[in-house]
């Protein structure tokens, strides 16, 4: 069987130069498949006269055998250069020195409601805190807001069902802490509210910060007094122009608009509105259970994200939200 005694030279040598296991294993189909070169081989027995079959069978089977046994040897060894190279990509040199990991920051949101918080509590205010989802009372009728009033409107306010809705502003919570503890007070409210408005400079959900003064005399010039004090702090300017406009609002009387005039150093220029203010309206009063006569105050309420567009210089209400680290990283502390 000179032909098989070729066969298994050629397939032999053809093993030992294999450098892959595609390779060897397409070596496996071309002589031992079912096509293969010895397995044809063994299909010709045939062929062949009776006597002569069993010895030609033997030499085709030893020699199947035989590359079978150099094919599992060359395979283990590929196998272990695979690995062998794995590893080495895959260790991890100790002696190397660590990586680190980035320092977070805080939402630019984040870093001005607390500034905001912290200048009021330096000036003896308490923080108090509500429910998102209000009532109609606590969030309308106890504040003064007729039933005709554009704020109910449903182009406004988020409403549920039950009557219940998304507060519109954070002053719900001095109506409920008015209620419970009455007078005197001072107190800020700070939290998320909810308006039906996205554009460049609204979004359906923003942050404010109320607050609320009552006791015994407190008067406009108290108001002033305390919010030139909290702006040229915010703004770090003590000759920061502020002015105030006279202006409506159902549940202070008189009310006023903030203006203050910015500097280039902002990144805008000119007037611009801050907060809203004014004194308590008796009708207020009355409705959480405190005679007007005996205690009056003033209240004012203030967009987060306003004062981080004019702190900052930031012209898109909407890149708060977006969640670019690039632009939250700037802010970090």
């Amino acid at each position: 069987m000179s032909a098989v005694s070729y066969i298994l030279r050629e397939a032999s040598a053809r093993v030992a130069g294999a450098s892959a296991l595609t390779e060897l294993d397409e070596i496996r189909i071309h002589y031992l498949g079912k096509k293969g070169e010895l397995t044809s081989l063994l299909k010709s027995l045939g062929k062949l006269p009776p006597e002569e079959k069993p010895a030609a069978g033997q030499v085709i089977n030893a020699a199947k055998n035989e590359l079978q046994n150099l094919l599992n040897a060359k395979k283990a060894d590929l196998e272990k250069n695979i690995a062998d190279i794995n590893l080495e990509k895959e260790s991890i040199d100790v002696t190397l020195p660590g990586r680190g990991s980035a320092q977070g920051s805080l939402h630019p949101v984040s870093i001005v409601q607390q500034r905001i918080e912290d200048l009021f509590l330096h000036m003896g205010f308490s923080l108090e805190r509500g429910p998102e989802v209000e009532d109609e009372h606590h969030n309308f009728n106890a504040l003064n807001i007729p039933e005709h009033h554009p704020a109910r409107a449903m182009h406004d306010t988020f409403y549920l069902e039950n009557g219940l809705l998304l507060r519109t502003h954070t002053s719900p919570v001095q109506i409920r802490v008015m209620s419970e503890r009455g007078a005197p007070l001072r107190i800020i409210s700070p939290g998320r509210v909810y308006r039906c408005d996205y554009d460049q400079t609204h979004t359906p959900m923003f942050h404010q910060v109320e607050g609320l003064w009552l006791g015994d005399g407190v008067t406009m010039s108290e108001l002033k007094g305390l919010l030139d004090k909290f702006l040229q702090s915010f703004f770090e300017h003590d000759g920061l122009a502020i002015r105030y406009r006279p202006s409506y609002f159902p549940f202070t009387e008189p009310s006023m608009e903030v203006d203050i005039k910015i500097n280039s150093e902002y990144g805008i220029t000119g007037w611009l509105e801050v907060l809203g203010c004014g004194m308590v309206h008796p009708r207020v009063l009355s409705n959480v259970g405190i005679d007007p006569r005996e205690s009056s105050g003033f209240a004012f309420g203030m967009g987060v994200e306003r004062l981080a567009m004019l702190k900052y210089g930031i012209s898109d209400l909407r890149l708060f939200f977006e969640n670019d680290l690039e632009f939250i990283n700037q802010f970090g502390r």
